[in-house]
C-alpha cells in the first residue's frame, strides 16, 4: 500500500511539472526515450534541483517508516529510489560528453557539489544506515532468494565503503573529501577538452602533406575551410587527426611538433595546466583511504575488485612487461635501420609510428589504406550486428522516428531470437573536436531491470566514437584499430542489452570486469569468416579477398611490443601514483612519471599511453587505480574465446549461450570470478593472453 501511495505522488508531482520542463515530465516518445528535442541548455539546473528534492523525499519515506525494517521496505526501496534524479544526469551527462559547449560546462561546475553532496549526504545518512544495518544482520532469518541477498550485502557494502561506520567527524571530512574531488575531476576533463580542441597545426605548404593519404588530406582541408581557412589544412590533437598523422607524414619535423603538442596537453603551464589539480586529487584521495582504514588509495580500492590486492595486480603487469619490452625492443632494431637509412641517427618517440608502418609494409607487404578500403563503416557496423546475431540470435532493426541526442547519432532496436525487444541502441561514431569528448565509449541512458510490476525495463545503451566523417562524396573508411574499436565498444552495449538482472543494484560489473564482454567481442572483427560478411570494397562491393585477410592476420601481432608496452606503462603510473602512502610537500608530478618508467626500463623511443596530465581515465572516468582492468580482463577474454575456438566454432551456440547465461545476464548477481568459472568451469589461465598477443 506504501509503495502504491508512493508512485501516486510521484506521478502527480510528474503531472504538476509537465508543462515545466521536459526532463522532468513523463517521456512520451518511442520506447520511453529522452525527449532530446524539446530540452533547451537552461531546463538541467532546476530539473536536476527538482529531482534532488524528489529524492530526498523518498529517503526520507524509507528513514521514517514506522515498520521494522524488511527487504522491501529497506532495501528494495532505497534501491528504487532516485530514478528520476538518474534519468536527468544520464541525459545531462552524455550531453556534455558528446554535444558539450561552454554554457554546458559552467551547468556541470554548478551542479556537481551539489550532487556531490546530495549524495554523499545520503550514503552518510546514519539512520538510513541503521535500517539497511538492520536488514543486513539479520538476512539469513528472512527467507530471502539469491538475487535479495546479494542485493542485501552488496548495498550494505557500499554503505560501509561509503564511510557509514565512520564517526561524526571523519564523516564530514568525507564528505568534504568527496565533493572536492568531485569538482576537481571535473575541471581536469574540462580543461583536457579544452586544450584539446585549442590546438592545431595549419599546413598551408602543400609539400608538408607527403605521405599522408588523400582521405587524410581532405578530412584536414575540411577541418580548415570550416575554421575559416579555406586553401589550407589543419591538424588537431583528435585521434582520428594526430595518430594518421604521427604514422604517414613525411615531415618528420611537423611530426615532432604534433606528438610534443599532444603529449604536453595540460602541462603548459597555462589556464588548462592540469599538474596541480592531480596532485591535489592524489592527496584527497588518499585522505580517503586513510580515514576508510587503508594504506593507500589503491588498496582501498582493489578491496572491492576482482584482483582485491595492489600485489595481485603488480604481479599480472610484471607477467607482460618483460615479453613486451623484448618484443619492443626487436622492433626497435627495425625502426633504427629503416630511420638510418632517412639519415636519421637518434629515434625520438615521434619517429615510432612513421617507421613502424614502413616496417610493417615492408616485412609483410602490407599497406593499411588498402584494407580500409574494405572497411566502410555501415558495413563495419553492419558486420557487428552479424556476428551478434550469429552468436546470441539478436536482430538489429533501424529505428528512424525517434529522438536523436545528436543528429550524427544513428538508433536500432535490439529484438531477441523470440522477437522481444531487448532496447535501443543509439550509435554516434564520428568526431566532433572541441564539443565531443575524444576516444570512444559506451554508455546507457536507461538500464536493464524489473520494475515493481515485474515487468521488464528495456536498456538504452550508446555506443560513441571519433572515427573520421564521410568526405567529398566518399564514406567513412574505418582503420583497422577504428575497427577494433567499433567491436570494442559494442561489446559493452550487447552486455547491457542482454542483461536479465532484477534489481538496478546488480546490474554493474565491477570495474576489471566490466572490459571482458568488450575485449571478448573484439575476438570476432577480423575472423575470416566474419570479414567475408562485412568487409566489402566501397566502390566495387568485392569481398575482401583472402591473400589480403592473410596479410592482416601475419602482420597483426607485429607491433605488439609497442602496444602493450606503452599500455602496461600507463597502468604502472595509475598503479603507482595510487600505490603512495605519502605525498611530499613538494611532490613534483613529471618527476615522479619519470622516475615510474625510468625504474622499469622504459625505452626512450616509447612514451606511456598516458601521461599524467592528460590521463582522464584515471584522474576523471573512474578508472583510479584501476586501468590495469583491460590487461586484468585481456587475460580473460583470451580465454574465454579459447571456449569458442576448442570447439572448431567461433559461433558455438552452446558457448555462446553459457556465456549469455552465467556472464551478460547476471553481471553482478554474484562474485565476478563466481559468474566467470561458472561460464568456463574453471579458473582463467594466461597462457591464452600471451599467445594470443605473440609474447609467449
Amino acid at each position: 500500500m506504501k509503495r502504491f501511495v508512493t508512485i501516486m505522488i510521484m506521478a502527480m508531482t510528474l503531472a504538476a511539472c509537465e508543462e515545466e520542463n521536459p526532463l522532468l515530465r513523463q517521456w512520451n516518445t518511442p520506447f520511453g526515450v529522452p525527449p532530446f528535442e524539446e530540452i533547451k541548455t537552461g531546463d538541467y539546473i532546476p530539473a536536476i534541483k527538482k529531482a534532488i528534492a524528489m529524492h530526498d523525499n523518498e529517503i526520507s519515506g524509507i528513514v521514517n517508516c514506522p515498520e521494522e525494517p524488511g527487504f522491501d521496505n529497506t532495501i528494495l526501496a532505497f534501491d528504487r529510489s532516485g530514478r528520476m534524479l538518474e534519468r536527468i544526469n544520464l541525459v545531462f551527462g552524455n550531453c556534455e560528453a558528446i554535444a558539450s559547449t561552454e554554457e554546458i560546462r559552467k551547468i556541470s561546475a554548478e551542479m556537481t557539489p551539489l550532487l556531490s553532496s546530495h549524495y554523499s549526504g545520503i550514503m552518510q545518512s546514519e539512520k538510513l544506515f541503521e535500517r539497511i544495518k538492520a536488514v543486513y544482520d539479520k538476512r539469513d532469518e528472512l527467507g530471502l532468494d539469491q538475487d535479495q541477498l546479494r542485493l542485501t550485502e552488496e548495498t550494505y557494502k557500499r554503505f560501509e565503503r561509503s564511510g557509514s561506520n565512520l564517526p561524526a567527524e571523519d564523516k564530514a571530512r568525507l564528505k568534504e573529501i568527496d565533493a572536492k574531488i568531485d569538482s576537481l575531476q571535473l575541471l581536469f576533463s574540462q580543461n583536457l577538452l579544452s586544450e584539446t580542441g585549442s590546438w592545431t597545426l595549419t599546413i598551408d605548404n602543400e609539400e608538408d602533406l607527403a605521405g599522408l593519404s588523400p582521405d587524410f588530406v581532405a578530412d584536414a582541408a575540411q577541418r580548415a575551410a570550416d575554421a575559416g581557412k579555406e586553401g589550407k589544412w589543419l591538424v588537431g590533437l583528435d585521434n582520428p587527426s594526430v595518430m594518421p598523422f604521427l604514422a604517414s607524414a613525411d615531415n618528420r619535423e611537423l611530426r615532432i611538433k604534433v606528438l610534443d603538442a599532444y603529449s604536453n596537453r595540460c602541462n603548459n603551464n597555462n589556464e588548462f595546466d592540469n599538474k596541480e589539480i592531480v596532485k591535489e586529487i592524489v592527496s584527497l584521495k588518499l585522505d580517503k583511504a586513510h580515514l576508510m582504514g587503508f594504506d593507500n588509495y589503491a588498496a582501498y580500492v582493489l578491496d572491492a575488485r576482482m584482483a582485491k590486492t595492489p600485489e595481485a595486480v603488480y604481479k599480472l603487469m610484471g607477467e607482460v612487461w618483460q615479453p613486451a619490452l623484448a618484443a619492443a625492443r626487436s622492433e626497435l632494431a627495425d625502426i633504427k635501420a629503416l630511420a638510418a637509412e632517412d639519415g636519421i641517427g637518434t629515434v625520438l618517440p615521434a619517429d615510432w609510428r612513421y617507421y613502424a608502418a614502413k616496417a610493417r609494409a615492408a616485412k609483410f607487404s602490407y599497406d593499411e589504406s588498402r584494407i580500409m578500403e574494405y572497411l566502410q563503416y555501415e558495413n563495419v557496423r553492419d558486420g557487428i550486428f552479424y556476428a551478434a546475431g550469429k552468436l546470441f540470435g539478436v536482430t538489429f532493426k533501424r529505428v528512424d522516428e525517434i529522438p536523436l541526442p545528436h543528429p550524427d547519432a544513428e538508433c536500432f532496436e535490439c529484438l531477441d531470437a523470440d522477437g522481444t525487444s531487448r532496447g535501443l541502441l543509439y550509435v554516434d561514431m564520428f568526431a566532433r573536436p572541441g564539443e565531443k569528448s575524444g576516444g570512444a565509449w559506451c554508455t546507457s541512458y536507461r538500464d536493464h531491470e524489473i520494475d515493481p510490476s515485474g515487468k521488464p525495463v528495456t536498456a538504452v545503451m550508446s555506443i560513441v566514437g571519433n572515427f573520421t566523417r564521410p568526405s567529398a562524396g566518399k564514406p567513412s573508411l574505418l582503420t583497422v584499430d577504428e575497427t577494433e574499436t567499433f567491436f570494442h565498444e559494442f561489446g559493452h552495449a550487447i552486455a547491457g542489452l542482454l542483461s536479465d538482472v532484477r534489481y538496478a543494484g546488480l546490474g554493474n560489473f565491477v570495474r576489471d570486469f566490466v572490459e571482458l564482454p568488450s575485449q571478448l567481442n573484439e575476438h570476432w572483427a577480423f575472423e575470416p569468416e566474419v570479414l567475408k560478411v562485412y568487409a566489402k570494397h566501397y566502390q566495387t562491393g568485392e569481398v575482401i579477398p583472402m591473400e589480403l585477410i592473410d596479410k592482416m592476420n601475419q602482420c597483426g601481432k607485429y607491433g605488439v611490443g609497442f602496444a602493450q608496452t606503452e599500455l602496461v606503462a600507463a597502468m604502472y603510473l595509475d598503479m603507482d601514483i595510487y600505490s603512495l602512502n605519502g605525498i611530499p610537500e613538494k611532490f613534483d608530478l613529471l618527476s615522479f612519471e619519470q622516475n615510474c618508467m625510468a625504474g622499469r626500463g622504459l625505452i626512450s623511443e616509447i612514451l606511456p599511453r598516458y601521461r599524467a596530465p592528460y590521463f582522464l581515465h584515471i584522474f576523471s572516468h573512474g578508472y583510479d587505480a584501476g586501468y590495469y582492468s583491460y590487461l586484468w580482463a585481456n587475460v580473460l577474454d583470451c580465454d574465454a574465446y579459447r571456449a569458442f575456438k576448442a570447439t572448431g566454432d567461433i559461433f558455438n551456440q552452446e558457448v555462446a549461450g553459457a556465456y549469455r547465461k552465467e556472464i551478460l545476464s547476471r553481471v553482478d548477481e554474484d562474485e565476478a570470478m563466481t559468474l566467470y568459472t561458472n561460464f568456463r568451469g574453471g579458473m582463467p589461465a594466461t597462457a591464452p593472453f600471451l599467445e594470443d598477443k605473440g609474447l609467449k
